[in-house]
């Protein structure tokens, strides 16, 4: 790591305040990174000691990373998902999550001080992830970190119930009350949707593994169904105002929009945007997808009555408030299954692709 300095009384020229020693204002311009520089497989990742860290635009706030969270979109992107987007822009920085300190603000920036510890999550395009020392985020993108947690336990949650939060409160609007489907409430999407559900007082229900049903049933899901040992449709009581498909394929689409009431809602995370551009294109691509979720939207509302939608996580401030509210209060948790050194990045993404590790990793930074 490099790092600039200059006496107090003279004008900064890069970032905002990092930190004082005596009459000095010290500024971080290279720290450790770990870059992407092709698709392909965990032995890619390089993590390198001198990657320059850019300035900050007015709404931008730097964090030393302390802990970074792998999500299933990070070993996507580096096989390859989105090559359509991200080739022209290689090398990129993986990592959507991150908790740490605010080591930097920019000029616009008013609800977050230096030294301030914080968690929160990149969107899904952001090309300069939080595999680093040092990661900028918008400070829309980020939330004082609730002073209950370890850095640890914060890093798991954000993306993750972000998505959710999207798929839910802004696309579904779930009300106190209504009743709710996950299919696949044992992942980290699925099990914060249950979380922010029950929250809201909704009755859930939700399709998981048997190793899941234990902790699902006491973060206040009403019916936790193995669908390894079950039948699904068999097991499920009811009709539901909305289903969030975290799976995403037929079978699950077919059953998720069966067990809906008529004016409900249906959201998957798997969206065929990014597959589409990657197959034909931007050009072709997104235009194609376009008119597929058009085409499925139209048949659903035809057959079924439903709403259809394609969800993705996006930086809301208002939801990551309530998340951070939530998680204080115990009630919001993404549970951690393993930590790994930044160091070992390559053995992490390698336990991920072998399914070694199902539950969730996240990176540590000394």
């Amino acid at each position: 790591m490099r790092i600039l300095c200059s006496h107090a009384e003279g004008k900064t020229t890069r970032l905002s305040l990092f930190f004082k020693v005596a009459s000095l204002r010290c500024f971080v311009t290279t720290c450790r990174a770990v870059l992407l520089p092709g698709f392909g497989g965990p032995d890619l990742l390089d993590l390198r000691p001198d990657v320059s860290v850019p300035d900050l635009n007015p709404n931008e706030v730097l964090v030393r990373a302390r802990a970074v969270s792998i999500n299933p979109l990070d070993t996507r992107m580096r096989s390859g998902y989105g090559r359509s987007i991200f080739e022209p822009l290689l090398p990129l920085i993986l990592g959507r999550d991150i908790s740490g300190e605010v080591a930097a603000i920019g000029t616009s920036v008013r609800s977050l001080t230096v030294g301030q510890e914080v968690f929160g999550a990149l969107h899904p395009t952001a090309v300069r992830g939080t595999y680093t020392d040092y990661a900028i985020l918008s400070e829309d993108e980020l939330s004082p970190k609730p002073a209950s947690i370890t850095h640890v336990e914060a890093s798991a949650i954000p993306f993750a119930a972000l998505t959710a939060w999207r798929a839910l409160k802004s696309t579904a609007r779930i009300t106190e009350g209504q009743r709710l489907l996950v299919v696949g409430g044992g992942g980290a999407v699925g099990f914060a949707a249950v979380q922010l559900a029950v929250a809201a007082g909704c009755h859930v229900t939700t399709t998981c593994g048997s190793q899941s049903i234990e902790r699902i049933l006491a973060a206040g899901a009403e019916q936790a169904i193995d669908y390894t040992a079950e039948d699904v449709e068999l097991a499920i009581k009811g009709k539901f105002d909305a289903v969030l498909d975290t799976i995403g394929v037929q079978e699950t689409e077919r059953i998720g929009i069966d067990f809906l009431k008529q004016g409900g809602h249906y959201m998957t995370l798997q969206g065929e945007t990014a597959s589409y551009s990657d197959r034909y294109g931007m050009a072709i691509g997104l235009p194609a997808a376009t008119a597929v979720l058009l085409k499925k939207q139209i048949q659903y509302r035809s057959s079924h009555g439903i709403e259809y939608s394609w969800t993705y996580m996006r930086a809301d401030s208002e939801g990551l408030e309530e998340i951070r509210r939530l998680s204080e209060a115990g009630k919001l948790k993404i549970p951690v299954e393993k930590t790994f050194p930044i160091t070992q990045v390559r053995e992490a993404h390698d336990a991920k692709d072998k399914k070694k590790i199902l539950g969730k990793v996240v990176l540590e930074l000394d």
